[in-house]
């Protein structure tokens, strides 16, 4: 009975508080003054991860297994892995450029475990006899890991391809230069005046615009590449270990199974990304659509073949809650 009330206080305490994140983030998109804010947002992604942290030791410990058995306890790992990979961003990059990206993926995650799935799915159950191995926490720690980080990772990839194929900045200034031209029509002094802005713009403001689209898209360039390869290396680990427990479990190291499938697939589209990233004409907006497209992939071999229901995974199936 402790342990059912902790775990539903630290429920209810990790999404109130991420919630309240958010809010702040889109606080400081509107309002750059205020520092303490972006303060206050990493504080609470720290308090965010400890709650989920408490959260996932505490049904560890009532259930006496790797609290990774359904799809509620994955989601919360994953809801946790997001945490974690905002956190090592920060130490390792101060502007922490991934915030954007994951605390955002964290309090949708944690969401949708939390109201979106049935009560039944939210208790914690006895291990099916294939899930009762000690490879249960090597094969789907990595996978969620994986799964984490080459989220982020295509997600910023989306976000480097919407910059890049934003229109050109130059559109809007040839529409200013065709304003000016109308005024000089009429004011043969201001017409003077507006040849010296029309200079300073295409001299000054655009060459700048264009040079901070630039340096904007090789920093979106680099962290995705660098996520995808950890979650890369990850999904690596987590299909080799998950093929050595199937083999003691099922007897064979692979079985076609949906899931097992989706897993190569999405294997296939990452290395594919990581070969684009090795070839010098194929860098940037070629390897950012393979990754956009593996950002899709990971989501059909994570929740389309749950809610399917179908092959050897299916005990990860899930409904939803109705109202």
């Amino acid at each position: 009975m402790i342990f059912v009330t902790l775990e539903h206080i630290l429920t209810h305490l990790s999404f109130s508080i991420i919630s309240i994140v958010i809010t702040i983030h889109l606080m400081t998109l509107l309002v750059h003054e205020i520092i303490g804010l972006r303060d206050s947002s990493e504080k609470g992604m720290i308090v965010t991860f400890f709650s989920i942290t408490g959260l996932l030791v505490t049904r560890w410990i009532s259930s006496r297994h790797f609290p990774l058995s359904n799809l509620y306890e994955s989601l919360i790992f994953l809801s946790w892995s997001f945490s974690i990979i905002h956190i090592i961003s920060k130490i390792w990059n101060h502007k922490n450029d991934l915030s954007a990206i994951t605390a955002p993926s964290a309090i949708f995650t944690q969401g949708f475990a939390t109201s979106g799935l049935s009560s039944e799915m939210h208790q914690s159950s006895r291990l099916v006899p294939a899930l009762q191995s000690q490879w249960l926490m090597m094969h789907v720690s990595m996978m969620l890991l994986s799964y984490a980080a080459l989220l982020c990772g295509s997600l910023l990839s989306v976000a480097f391809l919407v910059i890049t194929f934003r229109k050109n900045v130059d559109i809007f200034c040839q529409r200013k230069i065709f304003l000016i031209k109308i005024k000089s029509f009429f004011f043969d002094k201001i017409e003077y005046l507006n040849k010296k802005k029309n200079v300073f713009n295409f001299h000054s403001f655009v060459p700048f615009r264009n040079y901070y689209k630039y340096q904007l898209t090789r920093r979106l360039d680099y962290w995705s590449y660098r996520v995808i390869s950890l979650g890369f290396t990850f999904l690596t680990i987590g299909i080799l270990s998950g093929a050595v427990w199937a083999n003691e479990a099922w007897g064979s190291y692979w079985n076609w199974d949906p899931k097992e499938t989706w897993a190569f697939i999405t294997w296939t589209i990452f290395a594919i990304y990581s070969h684009t990233r090795t070839n010098q004409s194929l860098q940037g907006t070629n390897s950012s659509l393979v990754a956009s497209i593996g950002f899709l992939i990971i989501w059909i071999c994570y929740f389309g073949i749950n809610l399917l229901g179908i092959g050897l995974h299916s005990y990860g199936s899930f409904t939803l809650t109705s109202n």
